[in-house]
């Protein structure tokens, strides 16, 4: 799918060479955006971090302030890579699909530029968040019930139709249905990678990544060909709450990643929403947290356009399906399914009908849109 262009990405305050300078930072794998910075500073700009002499790497003079030893002879050894980085970034610039976005350039985020640690550089395809629109990061489990997935798609989706941008990390689960609900809703979304913008993680999403392209954005702060590692998801966090007015927490466990980034939300300043569950369900358990804790309760998206400032029309509140129109066991059936999937064992006790009869029912609801099936024959209810 065609990424769409723009005409702000030649837009800089950096010159040729402090622009390769900073790029050649970037990539070093052992350098984060705070460290980065302070080389800049103290070496007096990028290009200058890697024309210094080597024996300023170390000892007296030198850099322990800003670097460990360890971390100054890596640097030290990077410099044999600079050449490789600058012609990196000629041949990114001139194909045109992945653009390099810095503090000092027109487009970069201007949400980003108020964090302390804000990347000093971003990797991007597509577009980035306006700065003069309402964002939403919307974040949750991966392993996260029917229920949650469902809620996310609808949440995102009314968001979107109001005219929200909605941030999330394209993980499995809660992220992927946020990203799904923002394009049903005809708006933008935008997913932050733990690895480089030219890897689809996880692959399963591959479709959505494409269609985000072209409707939002893909970002991160890794360079093209980072393989998705463990530790770069947390760091990717602060991205995804930084890009947003407001972190929305749909379904999360005690202890998650989801958790810690309504955490760095919280240290950023940004309003953090939660959606309730059932108080027996694991996945509720790190929402029930958040709303102890003082997170507004997001019982509708109108609550988050409320606080958005954004004008609605219409009440946006989520119910069930209206089942006015359906037949009389089809309406018997319908009201013994829940929002968590039953097994159609469970469902044949509860209804007492036969079993061909029973599935008959269900297809036909399901068709209908009233019921779905999440395989090896359990059914639940769809908002």
């Amino acid at each position: 799918m065609e990424e769409k262009k723009t005409e702000k990405q030649v837009e800089t305050k950096l010159g040729e060479k402090e622009r390769a300078g900073l790029y050649w930072l970037c990539s070093a794998p052992f350098l984060g955006a705070v460290k980065i910075r302070r080389l800049g500073e103290y070496a007096g700009g990028y290009d200058a971090v890697y024309n210094m002499e080597e024996s300023r790497w170390s000892g007296e003079g030198g850099l322990p302030s800003v670097l460990s030893p360890a971390q100054a002879a890596k640097l030290a050894d990077w410099k044999g890579r600079y050449e490789d980085c600058r012609r990196e970034l000629e041949t990114m610039e001139a194909e045109g699909k992945i653009r390099f976005v810095t503090p000092y350039d027109a487009d970069y985020p201007q949400r980003l530029l108020e964090l302390a640690d804000h990347p000093m550089g971003l990797f991007v395809r597509g577009q980035v968040p306006d700065d003069g629109r309402p964002s939403v990061s919307i974040v949750g489990a991966r392993a996260c019930s029917a229920y949650g997935e469902q809620l996310a798609e609808a949440f995102a989706k009314a968001l979107a139709a109001e005219g929200v941008q909605v941030v999330s990390g394209l993980a499995l689960g809660i992220d992927g249905a946020a990203h799904r609900g923002a394009l049903k809703g005809g708006g933008d979304t935008y997913g932050i990678l733990g690895c480089g913008v030219n890897i689809c993680y996880p692959s399963a999403h591959y479709g959505l990544f494409e269609q985000m392209l072209s409707r939002g954005g893909i970002l991160s702060e890794f360079p093209p060909g980072t393989k998705p590692a463990p530790r770069n998801f947390p760091i990717r966090n602060r991205i995804i709450s930084g890009l947003a007015d407001a972190v929305l927490v749909v379904e999360a466990r005690e202890k998650s990643g989801s958790l810690i980034t309504a955490e760095l939300g919280l240290e950023q300043g940004k309003e953090i929403f939660a959606i309730p569950g059932r108080v027996t369900d694991q996945l509720s358990r790190g929402c029930s947290g958040l709303i102890q804790q003082g997170a507004h309760l997001a019982l509708t998206p109108g609550d988050l356009l409320e606080y958005l400032g954004v004008k609605h029309q219409k009440e946006l509140i989520l119910y069930e399906k209206n089942i006015n129109g359906l037949a009389k066991n089809q309406k018997m059936v319908y009201s013994f399914l829940d929002f968590k999937p039953k097994h159609i064992d469970e469902i044949l006790s509860e209804t007492s009908l036969g079993i061909s009869e029973c599935l008959g029912i269900l297809l036909e609801l399901e068709l209908g849109g009233y019921a779905y099936r999440s395989g090896n024959h359990y059914y639940g209810k769809n908002l």
